[in-house]
């Protein structure tokens, strides 16, 4: 099914634009598909291109993406399930309709963090120092991976005039909270919804991390463990300011407690005490070695 979407501040408007990116055999294949699937592979090969770099074994990542991305993909989908569960609990053959979309990006990422700390553990390497290699790639997936929402028109905020404005027909999007129903906007007689493009947000904010962490990481990392510890800092930030403007957030319960917040606030708390840790340990060390 093919729909319109529109920039109206930014002078954009797609009139046609398809969930579908192509059909094999009568099989259709979806852009969230695609574009979740290629941000997966360039993230991994930021990965495998940094472990070169830094004089690790790039092998040893392979080994430890396979069992990583199948891991972060299966966390996804659980953390998503888990906080809709009113979606499944009469349908569960639902849950493995991984083609219609729900995979949370926190559910991968923590999925991801702790694969690596068994990982770490088994194979008795630095997890300080993976931590540094891995996290920061993640957001080269994470910046390409949510446009794969701008497809299935999902992960949008509230109404706004803002320079970012986005657009759609209103007959054309499912599930819209009824705050964004009361401030639809008519242009020529076609009634449409104006909300914030949070997932291009997080697509610009993760970019923009990206490049903050790598010239960190090529100039002034002064610990193993720091770039990755920022990592977990810097998008626990962005999300938590996302999060706020979205009106399809995962809840707790029945409350109106954004899980995807409180994880943002414990991955920011955490953070903090871990740098600042690991920076007085750094400090120790050179003291000693001085």
């Amino acid at each position: 099914m093919a729909f319109e979407v529109w920039f109206p501040n930014l002078g954009i408007k797609i009139e046609t634009l398809s969930k579908q990116a192509l059909s094999i055999f009568g099989f259709e294949i979806y852009w969230y598909g695609v574009i979740i699937g290629t941000s997966i592979l360039l993230a991994w090969l930021l990965v495998l291109h940094e472990a070169k770099c830094t004089n690790q074994n790039p092998e040893e990542y392979m080994d430890f993406g396979i069992v990583a991305i199948i891991l972060s993909i299966l966390g996804a989908r659980l953390y998503y399930v888990i906080f809709s569960w009113s979606d499944y609990q009469y349908n569960l053959i639902k849950i493995f309709a991984f083609r219609e979309g729900g995979l949370a990006i926190y559910g991968a990422v923590l999925a991801g963090i702790l694969s690596g700390i068994v990982y770490a553990r088994i194979k008795k390497k630095d997890i300080w120092l993976m931590a540094d290699t891995v996290l920061p790639s993640l957001l080269l997936g994470q910046a390409l991976g949510r446009w794969g929402n701008f497809f299935n028109r999902e992960a949008f905020g509230g109404y706004t005039e803002g320079f970012f404005a986005m657009r759609y027909i209103k007959d054309q999007v499912h599930g819209v909270a009824a705050s964004v129903l009361e401030n639809t906007v008519f242009v020529e007689g076609i009634e449409y919804i104006q909300v914030h493009p949070t997932f291009l947000y997080e697509s610009l904010w993760s970019i923009g991390l990206l490049i903050i962490l790598l010239v960190i990481r090529g100039k002034y990392k002064k610990f193993d463990g720091q770039v990755g510890i920022l990592y977990a800092i810097g998008y626990g930030v962005g999300r938590l300011w996302i999060e706020d403007l979205r009106t399809d957030q995962l809840l707790i319960g029945s409350t109106n407690i954004a899980v995807s917040q409180v994880v943002s606030v414990l991955m920011i708390a955490v953070g903090l005490a871990l740098y600042l840790w690991r920076r007085k340990l750094s400090l120790e060390s050179k003291k000693i070695a001085g």
